[in-house]
């Protein structure tokens, strides 16, 4: 039985005249057959560029001569009663059940990476960068946050110096060495009650926080010590780092011209990792309210509070002007783990004493 025959355009690399020939199989050479043109080419100097369920067909021959077929299923055909065997990585991308296992690897390869691979590859760059790149960064911060959020505290100095007074006392039962640098602050806040931890250092507690908890140091100090584990831990520092990976990494497999969609990606991940670095905060606090025998409950009175203020404000707080509204609890918690979450851990902490 003579080959299968398929008509098909030579270009012969020179010209860009194409001409009609008959391709052909036999043995380990491809024929070319046509009208002034007579050619055999070994089957291995054929490169068969990878094709897809549709579109043209093409050969390309190591002297820059192809042929090329805009019957695709023709082509197949023919390719196939010639017995010339698709690569495997063709076979592969045509299989729609080696496509979904592909995707099904890959979210599980992403998702391992952001659950392990960046936190760890954030952690080493993070114990690499010298402390001074932590004290910039809270300076530009700083900056950043009283002009924007915060206003001269009007708290009397005495009060302020109350709280940092208890504040020392508790971290000076800590080991030596175990206690980073720290400068509390005091501002009057335009985000309602709240406390935060600056890279560097710096500690800044609202007015509005010491008028929610009616000045209680406990309380107070349970908070500052929280802020004071973001500070052990350098979070400031590695967020930063984690978002930037993060971020590098979606834009690298969503593409430089999808930002919106890889931003995303970058905050909802950013999100997960500030979340377990509030839970890294919360057991620093635990162990700072511990050696200073203050109840770990402490910080439940702060959680009591919030949900007073928050019913409060949901009953009286109408709409600010723009639309929307008013988040009282600010920038601080929004990312935190779910309150019930966290009041069950500082419970099981004041029982375990």
């Amino acid at each position: 039985m003579s080959p299968p025959t398929l008509q098909a355009d030579y270009f012969d690399g020179h010209s860009a005249r194409a001409q009609r020939v008959g391709l052909h199989v036999s043995g380990t050479v491809l024929w070319l057959q046509g009208d002034g043109v007579e050619r055999q080419v070994a089957l291995r100097d054929v490169q068969w560029p990878e094709r897809t369920r549709h579109g043209q067909r093409t050969a390309h021959f190591a002297d820059g001569g192809s042929v090329q077929c805009a019957d695709a299923s023709a082509w197949d055909a023919w390719h196939h009663a010639s017995a010339l065997r698709e690569p495997l990585v063709v076979r592969l991308q045509l299989s729609w059940r080696v496509v979904l296992a592909s995707v099904l690897l890959l979210v599980a390869a992403l998702w391992a990476l952001q659950q392990w691979g960046l936190p760890v590859a954030a952690r080493v760059v993070t114990q690499a960068l010298p402390h001074s790149v932590d004290t910039a960064l809270g300076d530009a911060a700083l900056q950043a946050v009283d002009q924007q959020l915060m206003a001269p505290s009007q708290l009397p100095t005495q009060e302020q110096a109350r709280i940092r007074s208890a504040f020392t006392q508790a971290v000076n039962h800590l080991p030596a060495g175990a206690v980073p640098p720290w400068n509390l602050v005091f501002r009057a806040s335009r985000i309602g009650p709240n406390a935060l931890a600056l890279p560097g250092g710096t500690l800044v507690m609202t007015d509005e926080l010491v008028a929610l908890v009616d000045g209680n140091t406990d309380v107070l100090t349970a908070v500052l010590a929280h802020e004071l584990g973001h500070l052990q831990h350098r979070h400031g520092l590695r967020m930063l780092v984690q978002v930037t990976l993060l971020g590098t990494l979606t834009s690298v497999l969503l593409g430089d011209f999808s930002t919106v969609l890889a931003g995303g990606a970058a905050l909802v991940g950013q999100a997960h990792y500030s979340r377990n670095a509030e839970r890294e905060a919360d057991a620093a606090a635990v162990r700072v309210l511990r050696a200073a025998r203050i109840s770990p409950a402490a910080m439940v009175t702060l959680f009591d509070k919030m949900a007073e203020k928050r019913s409060t404000s949901a009953a009286h707080n109408a709409q600010p002007p723009g639309g929307g509204t008013r988040d009282w609890l600010g920038i601080a918690f929004a990312s935190h783990p779910p309150d019930a979450e966290r009041v069950r851990f500082f419970q099981d902490a004041a029982a375990a004493r």
